[in-house]
């Protein structure tokens, strides 16, 4: 795979991974439907905790607004589906492993390359990238900013 930065316009490429239940997830079934995916360094984590549970209090409204929610990071789907269980959350989480994914988007690294970026990346119906919001510090802010983007353009 090819490492490439995604910037707004882009289409978005094709990919399956395995969710928390070691299903796969091929994101091409997905149609007609926002598509939020945010990455996130680390299941169980302070900042992870945080956005996770940020993406879990506006999961209704990013529903209604025409949205799917997916987590994403290199942690194994046993992890995931923990991780899930204990902050009860209402959307999958996509075990990226081998980091492709990570990859393919051109997800950035944090701190010289040694924390997994956070960022979080908004499609619309058409699978066009219309939002990416990278933000280390500020967890608490990928939802609304997905939600805000997606109300924008309805």
């Amino acid at each position: 795979m090819t490492k490439k930065r995604l910037i707004i316009g882009d289409q978005l490429p094709h990919f399956i991974l395995n969710n928390e239940a070691r299903e796969p997830i091929d994101i091409s079934a997905i149609t007609g439907k926002y598509l939020v995916i945010y990455f996130y360094p680390k299941d169980d984590t302070r900042g992870c905790i945080i956005e996770a549970c940020s993406f879990r209090d506006s999961f209704q409204r990013l529903v209604d607004a025409g949205a799917v929610v997916y987590g994403v990071s290199s942690d194994k789907p046993a992890t995931h589906a923990r991780f899930k269980a204990k902050y009860e959350l209402p959307f999958s989480l996509l075990s990226d492993t081998a980091g492709e994914l990570r990859k393919l988007l051109g997800v950035p690294s944090d701190l010289f390359g040694l924390i997994p970026g956070r960022v979080t990346y908004v499609f619309n119906p058409e699978g066009r990238l219309i939002q990416k919001f990278k933000s280390q510090l500020s967890p608490e802010k990928h939802a609304s900013v997905a939600l805000n983007v997606i109300r924008s353009q309805r």
